[in-house]
């Protein structure tokens, strides 16, 4: 092996060495560096726009994108946030002095009348009452998790800060050498420019496809669960909206898994009234806003399957904790879009290839 050889290899290894530990040393800010990369592609045009009109003071025009994404995203998140820490710890409360999440299904239980009653002892009362048991175990479990997220909030709060301020200082900079930073990276990845330019736009229309056709859509969702919880007087409203929001994000799930059980719930109570109107408004105007909303906000950009959808979003939050609802997706479609390059280039190379010089195992 001739010098130069074992030059690049020594290089090539020193590269990698220096650049793993770059990246562990980034480690703990991957969700600020996310969040803030994810907010400049979605403000991009806005910026850009701003940019012509201003060309000559690129710094001015960074700090007004920051501010409109502080106004329109940043700030009521943060508000969104806090109130559903304190609605949380407020739930828990009450739900403990009533008995918890069982105490609510055994009031269902005494609600019934007696003929559904004996109809349902004739199906089997042991089998009915384990799975009470079974569904009160899993809500008071998933009640004490939202608690612990609640607490460990206002206790990792210098954290939070921490990172909150690093994400508004690394957006700034996006905005502000945004496309120096597209040009360096795009001479640095060892790859044809078209293949890297095919893997930035998929990437860019994934996170718009995602945040437009996902979170908005089940934000409006959640919001317009959480005003109807608000306007029945059922407590949490925000709560529930947000729990809502959670689950219109998930395919083949949806806001009916906590609209539909309280709306039993106020029918077996005698709030018949109100259990209709919940009915009647989470499958008329809830249920309906995927179909109608969806179409219009996604338009024509990228629609991954329903399945694939659900297995990246939970994988994602099982690594990346919320960061994954837009995480999980990018990446399973970076990893569709990879392989299809590859798949397109293995048809295109010529017969034979492996054969010709240098590239054989010898």
């Amino acid at each position: 092996m001739d010098r130069s050889a074992m030059n690049n290899r020594a290089f090539t290894v020193v590269l990698i060495a220096v650049s793993f530990a770059f990246l562990l040393l980034l480690r703990p800010f991957y969700h600020a560096i996310f969040w803030a990369a994810t907010l400049a592609i979605l403000f991009w045009p806005v910026h850009r726009r701003l940019l012509a009109r201003m060309p000559a003071r690129p710094g001015l025009a960074a700090l007004v994108s920051l501010l409109m994404c502080l106004v329109i995203v940043i700030v009521p998140i943060t508000l969104l946030v806090i109130t559903l820490a304190n609605e949380v710890v407020h739930f828990y409360a009450r739900a403990a002095e009533s008995g918890g999440i069982g105490g609510y299904l055994e009031r269902i239980a005494a609600a019934i009348p007696p003929w559904a009653q004996a109809w349902f002892e004739r199906l089997g009362a042991e089998e009915l009452r384990a799975v009470q048991e079974r569904v009160s175990e899993a809500a008071g479990q998933a009640l004490q998790f939202l608690l612990a997220r609640a607490v460990g909030i206002g206790q990792n709060t210098l954290q939070v800060a921490i990172g909150f301020l690093l994400m508004l200082y690394l957006l700034f900079f996006f905005f502000l050498d945004g496309d120096r930073i597209i040009r360096v990276a795009r001479s640095a990845i060892p790859m044809e420019r078209a293949y890297v330019g095919e893997l930035a736009a998929k990437f860019v229309t994934v996170v718009k496809a995602t945040i437009k056709g996902n979170l908005v859509v089940a934000a409006i969702q959640g919001a317009l669960g959480g005003l109807m919880f608000w306007v029945l007087g059922i407590p949490g409203p925000v709560l529930w909206g947000v729990v809502m929001a959670f689950l219109s994000l998930l395919p083949a799930i949806g806001a009916w898994l906590v609209w539909a059980p309280v709306a039993i719930y106020l029918l077996a109570t005698g709030s018949v009234a109100k259990g209709l109107v919940v009915i009647a408004f989470g499958a008329g105007v809830i249920g309906l806003i995927d179909n109608l909303l969806r179409p219009i906000l996604v338009g024509k950009e990228t629609r991954m399957p329903d399945y694939l959808v659900l297995l990246s979003t939970l994988g994602g939050l099982a690594l990346f904790g919320l960061t994954g609802f837009v995480a999980g997706p990018v990446i399973a479609a970076l990893f569709l879009v990879t392989w299809e390059i590859f798949i397109v280039r293995l048809r295109n190379a010529p017969a034979g290839a492996d054969d010709r010089p240098g590239t054989g195992a010898g």
